[in-house]
């Protein structure tokens, strides 16, 4: 694998940087050929920051882009910018570049983000942690087209996953829902043999701190017109058809393999195991227009009833 190449560059000025990068294009080519989105990470210093960056760079092997992680300092610091410029090796197919934002400066991302944007190049925001209330109104939201939060590490995941309606523009979405893709898919696929029997309820169950369930839950109640349940203990869905059949999926919380069951047929092993941040991450970046799917899963989770 080809060398990281990590520059730092503390105390500097978005310009210094912005020289460097240019710098950089000039000695191993022009890096930014064939980028097609600007990846804006909205974080806090911490110390899962190079997991995000990680996550980040293993999404751009998919989607060749600028990633720009914005980390906020302490405000009680001093005013100042601390920059760090990677490219090749762990970079994945992009260039990243963290800035550290301390004092004063931690309240202007989009300041200091605007100068590093691609021209020509839609901008998609992610925030892995602490999501504004309303991605849309945030300054850094306003410059992109796409929104990405994720609902599964707030204190509270299913009131934040509920809380997405409420602030929902249209471009937003939440890893919680790329999470599932798969359950769905499986779910769907099963439903797509005779006799086509209609749903009458569903119930969800799982982890209670689960938001991905909660908005698996939400898709089902906004597709039927039973009963859907969402519960907390073992992992599992389970529809009940018009026709007194069973359709199951479950999995034990650590495994990578569930069951699939159905009323009269054998039961079926399918992998399934729980998505990475990285794949939840690269599969949003494959679309740029709205997730009206996702929109209504959000609608759906007014339906459901906790049991």
């Amino acid at each position: 694998m080809e060398e990281t190449v990590i520059i730092e560059l503390p105390s500097t000025t978005t310009g210094t940087v912005n020289k460097k990068l240019v710098e950089l294009r000039e000695m191993g080519g022009a890096v930014t050929l064939g980028r097609v989105l600007t990846l804006v990470v909205c974080t806090r210093e911490s110390n899962n920051g190079e997991d995000v960056i990680d996550a980040a760079n293993e999404a751009s092997r998919e989607h060749p882009c600028r990633v720009i992680v914005v980390a906020r300092g302490s405000r009680s610091e001093e005013t100042h910018l601390d920059a760090e410029i990677r490219v090749g090796g762990d970079a994945g197919a992009s260039e990243v570049v963290v800035l550290r934002l301390y004092g004063e400066l931690a309240d202007h991302e989009a300041s200091v983000v605007v100068p590093f944007l691609l021209p020509d190049t839609p901008v998609v925001a992610w925030w892995p942690e602490n999501a504004p209330a309303v991605p849309a109104l945030d300054p850094v939201g306003r410059l992109a087209i796409r929104r990405i939060t994720d609902a599964t590490g707030a204190e509270d995941p299913t009131g934040t996953i509920k809380s997405r309606l409420g602030s929902y523009t249209a471009g937003d979405t939440d890893l919680a829902w790329s999470r599932i893709t798969y359950w769905r898919a499986l779910l769907t696929s099963a439903l797509d043999q005779p006799p086509y029997a209609q749903i009458v309820s569903a119930t969800v169950s799982g982890l209670a701190c689960e938001p991905a369930l909660d908005v698996l839950a939400g898709w089902l109640a906004d597709r039927i017109e039973g009963t859907v349940r969402r519960q907390t203990g073992e992992l599992f869905v389970e529809l009940q058809l018009a026709n007194n059949d069973r359709i199951a999926i479950s999995r034990p919380q650590a495994e990578t393999t569930a069951t699939l069951s159905r009323t009269g047929q054998p039961d079926a092993l399918v992998p399934l195991a729980r998505r990475e941040t990285r794949d939840c991450l690269a599969e949003e970046l494959r679309r740029l227009d709205p997730d009206q799917i996702y929109e209504a899963a959000l609608t759906g989770l007014s339906k459901v009833e906790y049991v």
